[in-house]
């Protein structure tokens, strides 16, 4: 080798030597704030070591990720209003990247890494607790129970969101958006019964652990739990509405196999530590002494089913099983409804859109409506007021429409034309029309 050669390889081989070599790189960092924390999802190519350290004045949380390199251009979150003021990036000693998260207020951070799951690789997430907050779930403020005349608690649970969207329809709609707006419906719909009240599971976009969906729904002494959700099938063909319950054997189609393993997976998505088995559910899974709530849970889907065959398409001719852990509830009466296929297109645009949701939450509060009409827990306002839900009539007066009567009645349009099995909505004087309870 010639002089020139040999010198062109020996800076060669000092110029790799002393470049740094990069375990992993960044790329990107996700901000969601939630009720009771603000969570950040840092998405790396590569498992990493780091460190997290919390400093004062002002306050700061700093993270040391080893041998870990930064793109030059990179969209870092702004405030998520609540704790986290801005993000900032930088080298340190050359090799390591530093992540410092400014905050509003000192907090409690707890961090974990998880491997790679469904479409997201490696993350190494921190939530951020207020100092003088509460990590524990949120909920409302419920009355004591009374021995007579309490409301009828419903929870409602809008699945996924924050950073798990859940199934994404070929439209690039997300699952966790929909449901979180048709689940809004629904309590609002709730709430407006005499005796009703709701609570709704995640009022936002961010992510709740299927343990503590639960939980919360329990720690708010409900009556019934639903959650909602839009089904996705890697044939884009499937459509309709389903309504499932949990079953302790095997899952009664090949959809409700694949729905199980796909809702089964969201923690590990959504960003849970799974490594740790919450009580809870250990004790579910091991003694299932729940039977009673799974036949009580049987009766509320069917009635729930019934309501949704009225105003589309459902999937199967029945209500489903399958072994879904949000559902493993001990205590509470639970079923998980699939309102459409997002991944079908026609079923995408129709949960999209303001009347397509309103129709599916007027069809829920319908079957919730009948279920306690049959069975109003005992010691309820309901149990003392049986007939307070019953349907009224009206009787049309000259110049009245039917969108005036149903706004006057506070019902939608469509629920007023299915009470009284109408095409159009032409109306005459002297004709009696029934009022639905919703």
């Amino acid at each position: 080798m010639n002089t020139r050669l040999q010198s062109a390889a020996i800076l060669a081989w000092f110029l790799s030597a002393a470049a740094p070599a990069w375990a992993s790189e960044l790329e990107g960092i996700r901000v969601w704030a939630a009720p009771d924390k603000t969570r950040t999802v840092i998405d790396l190519s590569d498992t990493v070591d780091y460190r997290i350290f919390s400093l004062s004045n002002p306050d700061r949380v700093v993270v040391d990720i080893r041998q870990t390199s930064a793109p030059d251009s990179l969209n870092l979150p702004e405030s998520d209003g609540a704790l986290l003021d801005k993000v900032r990036t930088g080298t340190r000693n050359g090799t390591d990247l530093r992540i410092v998260f400014d905050l509003k207020d000192s907090v409690k951070p707890k961090s974990f890494l998880l491997p790679p799951a469904d479409r997201y690789g490696h993350r190494l997430v921190i939530d951020l607790f207020p100092e003088n907050g509460s990590a524990d779930p949120p909920r409302i403020e419920v009355p004591a129970v009374e021995l007579q005349n309490r409301d009828i608690i419903v929870a409602i649970d809008a699945g996924h969101g924050g950073e798990d969207p859940g199934a994404i329809g070929a439209g690039g709609t997300y699952e966790k958006d929909v449901v979180l707006s048709i689940a809004r419906e629904v309590g609002a719909r709730i709430d407006a019964l005499p005796g009703f009240q709701s609570v709704l599971i995640r009022e936002s976009d961010y992510y709740v652990a299927h343990h503590q969906r639960t939980e919360i729904a329990r720690e708010n002494r409900a009556d019934l739990f639903l959650s909602i959700h839009a089904d996705a099938f890697y044939d884009r063909s499937v459509r309709g509405s389903s309504v499932f319950v949990l079953t302790k054997n095997r899952a009664t189609s090949e959809a409700a196999r694949w729905l199980a393993d796909r809702e089964n997976r969201s923690d590990l998505v959504g960003g849970v530590m799974l490594d740790d088995k919450e009580d809870t559910v250990a004790a579910v899974l091991l003694d299932l002494s729940q039977s009673a709530s799974m036949e009580a849970s049987m009766d509320a889907a069917k009635y729930v089913f019934r309501s949704l065959a009225k105003v589309g398409k459902t999937h199967k001719k029945h209500v489903e099983k399958a072994n879904l852990a949000v559902l493993t509830a001990p205590d509470i009466p639970s079923m998980l409804i699939e309102t459409a296929f997002i991944s079908n297109p026609d079923e995408e645009k129709r949960l999209k859109s303001s009347r397509g949701q309103r129709l599916i939450a007027d069809a829920i509060t319908e079957g919730v409506i009948e279920y306690f009409q049959q069975t109003p827990p005992p010691g309820t306002w309901l149990a003392a007021n049986p007939d307070s839900l019953q349907k009224d009539r009206y009787i049309v007066a000259r110049g009245d429409t039917l969108s005036g009567i149903a706004r006057r009645h506070r019902v939608s349009l469509a629920a007023l034309k299915r009470a009284n099995q109408m095409s159009d909505d032409r109306v005459r004087a002297g004709e009696v029309l029934t009022i639905p309870a919703i």
